[in-house]
Order: structure tokens, then C-alpha cells, then sequence
């Protein structure tokens, strides 16, 4: 009987289950849309109840579709996008309020707060961050200071607070299990990557009660079993990783020095930097890649917070594209972008430049300019933006790349490949398999199992799919990038109120 790891990806946009085999083949897919709200400027939120009862759904969808047994399945690894910020009640499961997204900007300000009572170096020694609104923390506090009642049930030990693994796996285990794993606690801004520990100081400072924090447990590990009423039986749940830090695994960027770039909603570049942490002068930030067998790998990261979100965008909301695959086609239909620059800064900007107040700029538009030419510079934009991430991350890491390894929805773009190869100026690897955020996740959880005995074996199952190397001259690149840092200029601090 052919046994299946099942990999929950709990995206922003999506929720999706994909079955892998022990060869590491994609055997099962099922996928259903995630709406988000944006009920004030800057505001990002979620249903927290849509994001589990879609998530159980497209999992049994996967198995009953491709008539999959509970028996077949031999674990669960999780993946999900970070940093989101979910408060429930340890009663009746219930949550106290909209899962704040990690897009959202309603706390600049508290954030700002922050910075000016002089916390910002101990946060960035403790924690690896940037004090930013990005982050779980203050979306945690904003919970506990505007919900009515919240700060005094959590204090009495009434409510939870979890990123996205943490509040599914509660459900999927009947509300037994309140854990989440070393790379998920590394975004909140609360827990110390170096003791390992939720901070006591950090705490005490944003004034957030510790019962309310999840168990830290191992990313690959049985650390729980899913109730036999989710999926047909108990299946244990054995792997656990951020979105980001499953892909990096995923990549088997396993050496120090090994970088991936993921394009999805956001884009988010990590370089594995074994198990020392470097800190960057230059606005990326440290956080744990993943807690295997006791040993914590480290890794640096860029986050680009508007990426395929900006495809998105041209469909939904400008309608200059009917389907977001349409994009490679339309940008191949014109030169170049005739001087039209976008920086999709809809909810500020990420690294390197850490602006909440940066807003979404088009700019360079002549009469001339057309569909083609936005929707070229839209994709052009996801390029741009990883450019400068990776610059700053090869100085911080004193390392100079020899590649790229790409995934993630937009790598499929062959448009965006060729454009990132040029700008960068060395090869961009994509796999076979670009899922491979799920993929991470899988191989985490079979590891656990004993499905694969180790990376090695894991390793090749990876199987390339295609490289795209520089073509473009020097001159013209060292051009195309001063256009952008003067797009970017005039977007940052916009919404800023002096």
C-alpha cells in the first residue's frame, strides 16, 4: 500500500494540502482561496474560522478525490505563512478577533513607540528582528488593548495566542496540543534565538502575559496527532516550519551560503548561515531556519512584503489582467517598460529600507505608455525589489552567490526568471517540484517518521527543471537599477504625517 506524507500549506491568499510520495512526487493537490479584508487603510485581516474549516476542507478534499486512505497517511507536516496573529479562547476555541495578517500596519505606530523608548538594539540582539509592525507582537498587544476584556482573560489564563500552525494544529488535535515550532516563534518578536526561550524582558516591556504563548517544540518531530474525527484516524503531526524556512529545507539549501528566493504574495530571500547567527548592518534580519535533533540552524532574510500580490492587484482591483498567467505573455509583447517604473509599496516597504509609511508608486508614464508596459513593470518590480535584498545580504554575509534557487507560485513566470538572472548577475535554479514551501514541510515531517533516513536521501529526490543565466550587459543593468532606486525614493515615506 503506497504511503503519503500530507503537507498542510497554509498560505495568505490560499489553503492547500498536497500529498507527497517517498520519492518526494507531488501525488495529490487541493487548493481554495483565503479572502482577506481591508477594513481601514493599511489594515490586513482574516477569519481565523475560514482559514481552519478551509484548511480541514481541502485536506480531506486531496484524500477522497485521489481515493486516498487515512491508513496511507503516515504524518503531517504544516507550513504557514508567519507572523499572522490569531487570539482565541481556551474554552471554547473560539476566537476574540480577526487574525491580524503580517501585511497589516496598524501598529506602525506602536512600533514606533517602541523605537523611541530605546528598544530597538535589545529587540535586535534578543529577538534577530527589526522593530517593526510586521511582526507578531504588536499585533499581539494591539489585541489585548482594543478587544474589550482581552488583557484581563489573558492574564486569568483564558486566552491563546498563535501564528497560524499554532491555531491549526489546536483544531486539528481537538484543542490538546498549544505548540508551535523554533522557526514560527522566532517571528513574533517575542522569542530569544539565542537562549531559545520566550523573552521575559521582551514581555514584560509590551506587556503580554507568557500563558498565553505556545510550547516551543522541534520542527521535525512527532509533536502531536491529529484527533481521529479530522482525517480518519490519529496521524501524527511531524514537522512544522514557517512558510520561508520550509522552503529554504525544501530547496536543500542545507550548506551555509546556500540562498533561496520565494516568489508568492510577498517574496522572501534566506541564505542559510549554519548554526551561527549573523547579524546584518544593513536592515535583513535573523531568525532560526529550523530545530532538528537539537540543533539550531540559522538563517538571514529579506522580506519584500508586495510580490505576486502585485499581479494580484493588476487583476483585482486595476483589471488589466483577466487570469495573473496572462502576465508573461503581455510583458513579452513590448521591449522593455518604456521608462515605467512600480513599486508596489501597498503596505510600506520590507527590507532593505523598513518603511511602514512608503506607499505604492507608478511612475515615468508618458502617453505612450500602455497595458503592456504596467503589467511589464509590475513583474519587473518582483525582480527589482529581490536585487536589492540580495545585495545587502551578500555584504552582510561576506559571501558573493554562485546561484539562485527560485520557487514558489511566480517562478513559473519564465519572463521573471530571465529578468531576475539579468539584474543579479548570476544563475537563477528552478526545480522540478516549484512547491517546494510544501515539499519543506513533507520532508521535515518524514524525517520524523523515518521516510527518508536523511537529507542525503532527501537530497535526491530534488530533482532541476531549468536554469536561467545573465544575458544582459553590465551597463544596461547598472541603468535599469538606477531607475528603480529613484522609483523607490519617491515612494518612501508617503503616508507619513509630519
Amino acid at each position: 500500500m503506497e504511503q503519503y506524507i500530507l503537507a498542510i500549506d497554509a498560505g495568505t491568499t490560499s489553503a492547500r494540502c498536497i500529498l507527497f510520495d517517498r520519492a518526494g512526487q507531488m501525488c495529490a493537490v487541493a487548493q481554495k482561496e483565503l479572502h482577506l479584508n481591508y477594513p481601514h487603510d493599511g489594515w490586513v485581516e482574516q477569519d481565523a474560522m475560514e482559514i481552519w474549516k478551509t484548511q480541514l476542507q481541502v485536506c480531506r478534499s486531496a484524500m477522497s478525490v485521489h481515493l486516498i486512505q487515512p491508513e496511507q497517511i503516515v504524518a503531517i507536516g504544516i507550513t504557514n505563512q508567519r507572523e499572522t496573529t490569531i487570539v482565541w479562547d481556551k474554552a471554547t476555541g473560539k476566537p476574540i478577533a480577526p487574525a491580524i495578517v503580517w501585511q497589516c500596519r496598524r501598529t506602525a505606530e506602536q512600533a514606533d513607540d517602541l523605537r523611541s523608548r530605546g528598544l530597538t538594539d535589545m529587540l535586535r540582539d534578543k529577538t534577530g528582528l527589526v522593530v517593526d509592525a510586521y511582526f507578531s507582537a504588536t499585533k499581539l498587544r494591539w489585541i489585548l488593548d482594543t478587544v474589550p476584556g482581552a488583557r484581563q482573560r489573558a492574564e486569568n489564563g483564558e486566552l491563546l495566542f498563535g501564528t497560524v500552525d499554532s491555531w491549526l494544529i489546536w483544531n486539528l488535535t481537538g484543542g490538546k496540543r498549544h505548540v508551535t515550532d523554533a522557526s514560527n516563534a522566532a517571528r513574533t518578536m517575542l522569542y530569544n534565538i539565542h537562549t531559545l526561550q520566550w523573552d521575559e524582558d521582551i514581555l514584560r516591556e509590551l506587556d503580554i502575559p507568557a500563558c498565553m504563548l505556545p510550547e516551543v517544540v522541534p520542527s521535525s518531530g512527532i509533536v502531536a496527532y491529529a484527533d481521529a474525527s479530522m482525517l480518519g484516524r490519529e496521524i501524527p503531526i511531524a514537522g512544522i516550519a514557517g512558510d520561508q524556512q520550509a522552503a529554504l529545507f525544501g530547496q536543500a539549501c542545507w550548506q551555509p551560503g546556500e540562498a533561496k528566493n520565494t516568489y508568492g504574495t510577498g517574496c522572501f530571500l534566506l541564505m542559510n548561515t549554519g548554526t551561527t547567527s549573523v547579524s546584518s548592518s544593513n536592515g535583513l534580519l535573523t531568525t532560526i531556519a529550523w530545530n532538528i535533533g537539537g540543533t539550531v540552524e540559522y538563517a538571514l532574510e529579506g522580506s519584500v512584503f508586495v510580490a505576486g500580490a502585485a499581479i494580484q492587484w493588476l487583476r483585482d482591483e486595476v483589471g488589466l489582467l483577466e487570469h495573473s498567467s496572462e502576465s508573461e505573455d503581455i510583458a513579452r509583447s513590448v521591449a522593455d517598460t518604456g521608462g515605467v517604473y512600480l513599486v508596489p509599496a501597498f503596505t510600506g516597504l520590507g527590507a532593505p529600507y523598513w518603511d511602514p509609511y512608503a506607499r505604492g508608486t507608478l511612475i515615468g508614464l508618458t502617453r505612450a505608455t500602455s497595458r503592456a508596459h504596467i503589467v511589464r513593470a509590475a513583474l519587473e518590480s518582483l525582480a527589482y525589489q529581490t536585487a536589492d535584498v540580495l545585495d545587502v545580504m551578500q555584504k552582510d554575509a561576506g559571501l558573493v552567490l554562485q546561484s539562485l534557487k527560485a520557487d514558489g507560485g511566480a517562478s513559473a513566470n519564465n519572463f521573471l526568471m530571465e529578468f531576475q538572472a539579468d539584474l543579479i548577475g548570476v544563475p537563477v535554479e528552478r526545480p522540478a517540484c516549484v512547491e517546494t514551501t510544501a515539499l519543506g514541510a513533507a520532508c521535515l515531517a518524514g524525517l520524523a517518521v523515518g521516510c527518508w533516513a536523511d537529507r542525503d536521501e532527501i537530497r535526491r529526490t530534488i530533482v532541476p527543471d531549468r536554469t536561467f543565466r545573465p544575458q544582459m550587459e553590465t551597463a544596461r543593468r547598472e541603468e535599469l537599477l538606477a531607475g528603480w532606486h529613484k522609483a523607490v525614493s519617491r515612494a518612501l515615506g508617503w503616508a507619513k504625517t509630519e
